[in-house]
């Protein structure tokens, strides 16, 4: 029936997996939980896993990038839907993987995705990716299903097996950053329908303002490479949209000037207490203006 598959980083899944394993266990349906760990290191609970029933714990050879580690999971699995977990993420209810299984019986769909939340309150110097979250990522049901490939993440998302004999995580993409992009543009692409629904999971995350500032960069790298290699287009993203504009109408050098004359104030409101999303906004508009033409690619 369901095989959940969990990609990982030197992060802890065993509590994500026991809350699985125990919500599943009282189901009593075929299952099984594979986690595949990119980390170098090892982690005693991590390792914890292997003596569960119904699990695998899986330490690959070499670091696969996120992508290509849901493909590796994905082969090493035995049923017919897959569920596709975050790493720091909790389910919101007790009846989690109990409103999964109904969902995928009743469903004509290929493809569901159960929706996002945060935490009520971050830490704070957690601020500013629990704010993006909030913002940016949770949204109503309602507004999902009216725009079914632009709020859907490659997490907490359920897929036919079969849908991978035919489209798969890009294994060109060996960095950080848009892989859920090109996957669901290339499910789009497939007429792959995507429903939603509400059973959402918790996002966890406890990247500090600077790291996710650092990953969100690397990011914008990849977005670029992508592009250049026409994989992505400048419409894909509402950064490269407003690249375009910038370009168009002639704006981006004077853009350019003005970020590099405020990108260290705007940068130290991000890493404060206080992040302002539309700061954030422009600053990764603005870096992803000045790496443009020093990608080598």
């Amino acid at each position: 029936m369901l095989s959940i598959l969990i990609p990982t980083y030197e992060y802890n899944v065993l509590p994500l997996v026991r809350e699985l394993k125990n919500q599943a266990d009282t189901l009593g349906f075929d299952y099984e939980i594979i986690v595949g760990d990119d980390s170098r290191n090892t982690s005693a609970d991590n390792e914890e896993i292997t003596h569960l029933s119904h699990c695998r714990y899986i330490k690959n050879k070499k670091n696969l990038g996120r992508g290509q580690n849901i493909n590796f999971l994905v082969e090493q699995s035995q049923y017919n839907w897959i569920l596709i977990q975050e790493a720091d993420a909790m389910p919101q209810q007790k009846n989690y993987i109990k409103n999964w299984v109904t969902i995928l019986k009743e469903t004509n769909k290929d493809a569901i995705f159960g929706g996002v939340l945060y935490p009520e309150e971050p830490f704070a110097e957690n601020k500013l990716r629990w704010l993006y979250g909030t913002k940016t990522e949770v949204k109503k049901l309602e507004f999902r299903k009216k725009n079914p490939y632009q709020f859907v993440f490659t997490w907490n998302l359920a897929l036919k097996k079969e849908i991978f004999q035919t489209i798969r995580f890009p294994e060109y993409i060996t960095e950080y950053g848009y892989e859920d992009v090109v996957f669901l543009k290339l499910l789009k692409q497939e007429n792959v329908l995507v429903e939603h629904f509400k059973n959402p999971l918790i996002h966890l995350n406890v990247e500090t303002n600077s790291v996710f500032i650092k990953k969100t960069e690397k990011a914008i790298e990849n977005l670029y490479f992508l592009i250049c290699n026409q994989r992505l287009e400048y419409t894909d993203t509402k950064l490269g949209t407003s690249y375009q504009f910038l370009k168009k109408f002639g704006f981006l050098n004077f853009f350019k000037f003005l970020f590099k004359q405020f990108e260290k104030s705007i940068r130290n409101n991000l890493i404060s207490k206080k992040p302002n999303l539309n700061l954030f906004f422009l600053y990764k508009l603005g870096y992803f203006c000045t790496i443009s033409p020093k990608q080598n690619v």
